[in-house]
């Protein structure tokens, strides 16, 4: 009963919101349909989302750790951003579909020489959406660790757009990070089928770190961005956690952001 009525729900905000958005987009390009959309979905899923910190509106490419698809719902809802995901992701039945609707950068991995088209293609979501989601661990985890993070999908910040920053963001789910989590052999179905089955809601905490600009990380380039914003979000997350984060078994040790020393400082 709980999944009929929830993706009522969904549909009749789906319903009511698309055309709305065409017929938006007629006369003017950044349309608010698809943050309302994402935000009425995270709460009929059963999230209650609370926002910690201030979020960059415009300008701003945001790293994310990730949990759960509910974790895109949360963080369209509440700022409004656009997000990189697998290309694969674009071939889904509606899911695919209403990706598009937000304006979601496709990128394929593999494919080294369309580097430079998926670059423009972030670029050009930065002009419509003003700020872009990037979940640099790859995959999903229980909300207890922190994957290392790719930086494949960092190329758009070698060179940094002009003027754009990047912010850390912490997702924070809590004691419920491991019920809400999608990871193992389940399916994408069957997840999605256990949440919105659940009774009650769940808290999603999205705690927005301080930006930084990714042009002050030198020769270093993406690597350094993706060490210091992983470094951050771990820092939240054990303080959350009040003890170390979960290990993976195969997971490496990553790259450690190192700040660059003043000028008066010897070198090291």
């Amino acid at each position: 009963m709980r999944i009929g009525l929830r993706a009522a729900g969904l549909l009749l905000a789906l319903l009511v919101c698309v055309p709305l958005h065409y017929l938006w987009r007629i006369t003017a390009y950044g349309s608010p349909f698809p943050k309302l959309f994402l935000g009425i979905a995270a709460r009929i899923c059963g999230a209650r989302v609370q926002r910690h910190g201030t979020a960059l509106r415009r300008d701003v490419v945001f790293l994310a750790n990730h949990v759960s698809w509910i974790d895109i719902l949360a963080l369209a809802g509440a700022s409004g951003t656009a997000f990189v995901a697998k290309a694969e992701l674009q071939k889904a039945p509606v899911v695919g579909w209403l990706a598009g609707l937000n304006r979601t950068v496709y990128v394929q991995r593999e494919a080294r020489m369309d580097v430079a088209d998926q670059i423009n293609a972030v670029r050009e979501a930065l002009m419509d959406n003003w700020s872009v989601t990037i979940f640099p661990e790859g995959t999903t985890t229980d909300g207890q660790s922190l994957l290392p993070f790719k930086t494949s999908m960092l190329k758009m910040l070698e060179p940094p757009p002009p003027g754009v920053y990047v912010q850390p963001v912490f997702i924070d789910y809590g004691a419920m990070g491991e019920e809400i989590g999608w990871i193992g052999d389940e399916s994408g179905v069957n997840n999605a089928l256990r949440i919105l089955a659940r009774p009650g809601s769940f808290r999603v905490a999205l705690h927005f770190l301080e930006p930084f600009a990714p042009d002050d990380h030198g020769r270093g380039g993406r690597k350094l961005i993706a060490a210091k914003a992983r470094d951050m979000i771990q820092a939240e997350l054990v303080r959350a956690l009040g003890k170390p984060p979960r290990e993976f078994a195969h997971e490496v040790a990553p790259i450690r952001y190192q700040p660059k020393p003043a000028p008066d400082d010897p070198p090291t």
